[in-house]
């Protein structure tokens, strides 16, 4: 009897204790809820309709079909494949030989070096992309001063051929920091017992980075590569700012895309079916990277 009663009061406590956690969780549960799998679905559930302000009309499919017979959405798909391929390959290339020219240098040198790398980072990206739309300025900034200086007449800004490559750079420039900063931290949590054998092995520096080094960091690589391709896909502060998506929609991506069908032509299905489609892109690219990283050796 007196066991009965005590396995009671267990479990009566492990109930009381499991809804004191559900409760502690609950608001975070409600606002995910809310702000994040509602959108989703309500997003999937507009890019169904045709919309305007009065009424919504079913048109199942037809969205799609006219996103995909539109030249500027296939243009934009292409600039932003362009963006995510080249900005991620850049920024993961570079922060990873920084950090590892670096790591295990003086700690004042590599707090200098962080410190620098990181301030582009703080500073809103609005304000950057506003001091680089005055560089980069046709009449009067001082890059194509220096370019015609140098009796290069070219308009960054303009020009087809360049836009890309410039935004993909401030791009990059503006948020390569962040990922020196990871791999900074991830290389310093390397076990110094592997560096020292490696050196009694006879190893030089190049066969430590890419032997240990790289290896040791992975998973930090796999979430700098899945965190930069959900960035890219959402560019648009340097685009709205620099470029405006030209010249010729030359620099459009699937976000401005999306934002001007919303905002400037109350296009409200199609735009929710870019969202959608911008949705299933990111799912596509990112859950190999998340199987990588779960993945157990």
């Amino acid at each position: 009897m007196w066991k009965g009663f005590g396995v009671m009061n267990l479990k009566r406590d492990t109930i009381r204790e499991n809804i004191t956690g559900y409760l502690f969780i609950a608001p975070q549960i409600l606002l995910f809820l809310v702000f994040l799998v509602y959108p989703i679905f309500e997003g999937i559930r507009l890019s169904l309709f045709k919309i305007n302000y009065q009424s919504e009309t079913f048109v199942g499919l037809a969205n799609y079909e006219k996103l995909f017979s539109d030249p500027v959405f296939i243009k934009s798909i292409f600039n932003t494949v362009i963006f995510v391929v080249f900005i991620v390959a850049l920024t993961v290339i570079f922060a990873m030989f920084v950090a590892s020219a670096i790591f295990d240098k003086n700690a004042k040198y590599v707090s200098i070096i962080r410190g620098a790398y990181y301030i582009p980072v703080m500073v809103s990206m609005v304000v950057m992309s506003m001091i680089w739309s005055f560089l980069l300025n046709p009449a009067n900034g001082l890059i194509p001063f220096v370019a015609r200086k140098m009796e290069m007449s070219v308009n960054f800004l303009g020009d087809t051929n360049w836009v890309l490559p410039v935004i993909i750079f401030v791009t990059f420039a503006t948020n390569v920091g962040q990922a020196i900063i990871l791999y900074i931290a991830s290389m310093i949590g390397v076990p110094k017992e592997l560096f020292e054998a490696a050196e009694v092995d006879g190893a030089g520096r190049m066969k430590i980075i890419f032997k240990i080094i790289l290896p040791m960091v992975k998973p930090t690589t796999l979430y700098i590569i899945i965190m930069n391709i959900i960035a890219v896909l959402k560019i648009f502060v340097v685009i709205q700012l620099l470029t405006g998506g030209g010249p010729n929609n030359a620099s459009t991506t699937l976000m401005y895309y999306l934002y001007n069908n919303a905002f400037k032509y109350n296009q409200l299905g199609i735009a929710s079916a870019v969202g959608v489609i911008m949705f299933v892109i990111t799912l596509l690219l990112s859950v190999p990277q998340l199987k990588a990283m779960l993945k157990k050796d």
